[in-house]
């Protein structure tokens, strides 16, 4: 059994991560931590683990074998500063201190896309994982960015759900602005922008072109649907370009290219990332859609650790969407 902690246990992609784990079979959650509420049984918080589970949270963990850093962003680096870990403890980080800086204390963090890393990832000790936005991003553009494909300016709309705001309220997440709303928020400057520069560079995209990308507030809890689009400089014909795209994710379990047009019910509650291409007016246009709460954030973090401990990648994974 793999022994886990959990740090920064109140927030959703913790309580995501806990909905998962406590039905891997290979994982015993050893400890999950909060500054806020020690001593407080862990189903008092996240309410869907009434009769699940009897954790209480803690402010110590024992010697886990990893730990899950569910940290907002910035507090990563702190938390590894002021605790001291068992050296052979792996780490995953959900935040983004390590995902455009990896060095760190000694230690050195693979970015967490399986898609791209995966077997940097068997052998790592310490693993970025990827932003929300940028796993949908990249996953749409990853086959093109891999043969040197992408050429002209790229253009993202992408909306999320409200759980990517973050469980504490704000001016923009509380439910008289959210619903029945959409709104533009942090246009051509999102901090996902970086990682997904990088990313697409590291895969082969020699020089890559600007990224304009708008993200979106929607009016619905979870899930994120990316629309993406660019001129196509290649000559292949669409049929190949599919095609492509398919042997690109032949080896994924969790990435699958539609042939009919895909909505984002059909990955809410999985770990799925579901893409579909279509050709117009010389622009190749790709829809990307996965669940913010699980590709985007606990459940690839979970797929990480599995490949970090020579599991089966899908081992706890294999969750159903709800398309009604």
């Amino acid at each position: 059994m793999i022994k886990v902690s959990i740090a920064g246990g109140t927030g959703y992609t913790a309580g995501e991560l806990l909905r998962i784990l406590l039905r891997h079979p290979q994982v015993e959650i050893e400890s999950v931590l909060s500054t806020t509420s020690v001593g407080m049984p862990v189903a008092e918080i996240h309410r869907d683990l009434l009769g699940e589970t009897d954790l209480v949270y803690s402010d110590r963990f024992v010697d886990p074998d990893l730990i899950f850093l569910c940290l907002g962003h910035g507090l990563s680096r702190a938390f590894l500063e002021k605790n001291k870990l068992p050296q052979r403890c792996k780490i995953i980080d959900l935040g983004n201190d390590f995902r455009n800086e990896p060095r760190f204390g000694g230690r050195e963090f693979i970015f967490g896309l399986c898609e791209l890393n995966r077997e940097k990832i068997r052998t790592a000790d310490e693993v970025a994982n990827p932003g929300c936005f940028a796993t949908s991003i990249l996953l749409a553009l990853l086959p093109l960015a891999a043969e040197n494909l992408l050429k002209e300016e790229i253009h993202v709309h992408a909306i999320t759900g409200s759980t990517g705001a973050g469980k504490r309220p704000g001016e923009t997440s509380h439910f008289s602005y959210r619903d029945s709303n959409i709104s533009v928020y942090k246009p051509f400057t999102h901090q996902h922008l970086t990682e997904i520069g990088n990313t697409l560079t590291a895969a082969g995209n020699r020089n890559l072109p600007p990224i304009n990308f708008i993200p979106m507030r929607g009016d619905f809890t979870r899930g994120i649907f990316a629309s993406v689009y660019t001129k196509w400089c290649g000559s292949m014909p669409a049929e190949e370009v599919v095609e492509r795209y398919k042997a690109y994710y032949a080896s994924s379990p969790f990435v699958f290219v539609s042939d009919k047009s895909i909505s984002l019910k059909e990955v809410v509650n999985s770990n799925k990332g579901l893409l579909h291409l279509e050709f117009h007016n010389g622009y190749i246009h790709i829809t990307s859609i996965i669940d913010n709460l699980v590709k985007g954030a606990s459940g690839q973090a979970v797929q990480n650790m599995n490949l970090m401990f020579g599991l089966e990648e899908t081992t706890g994974l294999k969750l159903k969407g709800s398309a009604f």
